[in-house]
């Protein structure tokens, strides 16, 4: 394609990455600089408002869980509305985000600015956000349907298993809590602490069993952060 030769080196190489990975490339290269851009890399502003993958981030989230929504109503045409919206919440939910970022190598892309090594909410979570945020600019650049496409045929059917999603326990609180009962230990889940992130508010929750801290978890659903620090905890108990 033409236009490639017009790109910079780190555009060229930002646009062969998102060709890689999701196997198309970006017409306006600029959208997706941003998606990789964490505010605390930001060096410009407008107002408020400093230019960085939060507002990308916002629209990614609104677009993810209306496609991700939309496919699992009409793939399982007779389940209730308390099954779309769990097994919803388990594919965008901030674990799963972080780990297909993982998968495809966002820690190589994301420019970011660590403060005096912070682990609060926004850096534990770049990864998910930036994918987020890479739905954003998608959905900017291309339009619904493309979107559509990409997150259904590229990310849902190639790096999710819906089968297995579908057999885990789904209330992993209950789970654990029977367990700790069982054996007669108490069972405490803390929150650490709450933060605002892009104008939402984020917990993080840690999981105490006697007193011994287990796995942790930062959800913008207080809820949703239990259960994944419930999953998290079982599978260390399992192991």
């Amino acid at each position: 394609m033409a236009f490639l030769f017009h790109l910079s080196p780190d555009d060229k190489a930002l646009s062969d990455y998102i060709h890689s990975i999701l196997g198309f490339r970006p017409k306006n290269i600029a959208l997706y600089q941003l998606a990789f851009t964490h505010k605390s890399k930001s060096e410009e502003s407008i107002g408020e408002y400093h230019l960085s993958n939060e507002r990308l981030e916002y629209l990614g989230d609104a677009v993810l869980e209306l496609i991700v929504g939309d496919y699992l109503f009409h793939t399982y045409p007779t389940q209730p509305e308390g099954f779309l919206t769990e097994m919803r919440s388990r594919i965008v939910s901030r674990v799963s985000l972080n780990k297909l970022a993982k998968k495809f190598g966002f820690d190589d892309h994301i420019k970011y600015k660590p403060v005096n090594g912070s682990t609060d909410g926004s850096f534990r979570s770049l990864g998910g956000n930036a994918f987020e945020a890479l739905m954003g600019a998608i959905y900017l650049d291309r339009g619904f349907h493309f979107t559509q496409h990409i997150i259904v045929d590229r990310i849902i059917k190639v790096h999710i298993d819906l089968e297995q999603l579908q057999q885990t326990e789904i209330n992993f609180k209950s789970k654990l809590l029977q367990l700790t009962q069982k054996q007669h230990k108490s069972l405490d889940f803390r929150l650490l602490d709450e933060s605002m992130e892009n104008h939402r508010k984020i917990y993080h929750v840690q999981i105490f069993i006697d007193g011994k801290g287990y796995a942790e978890c930062s959800d913008y659903s207080l809820k949703r952060a239990e259960q994944i620090a419930a999953e998290k905890t079982l599978q260390m108990l399992t192991n």
